[in-house]
């Protein structure tokens, strides 16, 4: 029998989940027209909120309902002023990782690609990973290169025992994935004796990466267009890096095993993936779980099966890794914490 008081509090939660739906879509807005920097001047009414940040004021008044009755804002009926809370704004606006907004254009952008990803459902097969660019290159760099700009030195490197000092002693590094190299660049900037080689197979992000180096000044740090799957060996490495890389992989076995095979003696694997477990029952209590979930759903076993792939997904967890860096021939793996609580990273040795 179906219990009112039930069905009540899951309508009201689906209720929450709708309305958060909304919310994500007027965050967007908020972030890509500048309302909130605009608002993190100070108290406006919806006039001068809209001179501020050079919009109609009437979509303003509008999108300001939704952000005072979601919560965002708060609003004086006195003076019709809107305020962003200083706390608010903290996760709102700025160009630290602690800004979530970039998160909205992200959502945004998965949801363009629902009704293809509801066809693989009924004739199998995935959306190939061309159809979300150039669009999912921008929206991961914008939420990355903050992560790297704040993080990467001390909150990755730095986690790592004995790595930092290395790197300033001078080694070889490689990043896998590397994307429009901006670890790399932030890497070979701090490191100026290490050398270091960003791979990623596609070619905009690879030319993206060069100008950056060349605009920073950069001696040594070079990118090449190459397939993670099937890069030389000859060429060996005493650190490689992949950031959120493996799991999306046509072949990530293969990766893994060419990763193993690219190391020079006594090297380090230094692999960031998200938090997980490879089983449901352990992530239900995760806060994460449900986000990750959808985001490997709309975008990283899609684009993996696509390409004839196991479909691994953001979600494989860390039995799965370690078994897979097992059988790519890492006898020495661990798992460290970073300053993300949705990451860690394997550190495997041979």
């Amino acid at each position: 029998m179906v219990n009112p008081d039930c069905v009540k509090q899951f309508g009201g939660k689906l209720l929450n989940i709708y309305t958060g739906a909304v919310l994500t879509k007027l965050i967007d807005i908020g972030y890509q027209t500048g309302l909130f920097e605009a608002a993190r001047q100070g108290p406006a009414t919806s006039e001068e909120l809209s001179e501020r940040a050079g919009l109609r004021e009437r979509y303003v008044r509008e999108w300001l309902g939704g952000m005072t009755t979601g919560g965002l804002f708060t609003y004086d009926p006195s003076s019709k002023q809107y305020s962003l809370p200083e706390d608010h704004a903290a996760l709102l606006t700025g160009n630290s990782p602690q800004n979530l907004a970039p998160y909205g254009p992200l959502i945004d952008h998965f949801g363009n690609h629902l009704p293809k990803i509801m066809n693989c459902f009924r004739q199998g097969g995935g959306v190939a990973y061309s159809a979300f660019r150039p669009e999912f290159t921008k929206c991961m760099d914008d939420i990355w290169r903050r992560i790297y700009d704040a993080q990467l030195v001390q909150g990755f490197i730095g986690q790592v025992e004995g790595l930092s000092e290395k790197l300033h002693d001078g080694i070889r590094v490689l990043d896998i994935g590397c994307g429009t190299g901006h670890a790399i660049n932030i890497l070979a900037r701090e490191f100026p004796r290490s050398q270091f080689v960003g791979y990623d197979f596609a070619d905009d992000t690879i030319q993206m990466a060069g100008i950056e180096a060349k605009k920073m000044g950069l001696t040594n740090a070079r990118f090449e267009v190459v397939d993670a799957a099937e890069m030389p060996s000859d060429a060996k490495f005493d650190l490689i890096t992949a950031f959120d890389a493996i799991h999306d992989q046509r072949s990530p076995d293969k990766v893994l095993r060419s990763v193993n095979a690219a190391l020079a003696p006594g090297g380090t694997f230094m692999m960031v993936e998200f938090k997980f477990s490879s089983n449901l029952e352990d992530n239900i209590t995760n806060p994460f779980s449900a986000m990750y979930y959808g985001f490997s759903l709309m975008h990283c076993i899609t684009v993996s099966l696509a390409m004839g792939g196991p479909g691994l997904g953001a979600v494989w967890g860390e039995q799965t890794a370690r078994r897979m860096l097992r059988e790519a021939g890492f006898n020495e793996i661990a798992v460290i914490d970073t300053p993300r609580p949705q990451n860690y990273i394997f550190v495997s040795r041979v």
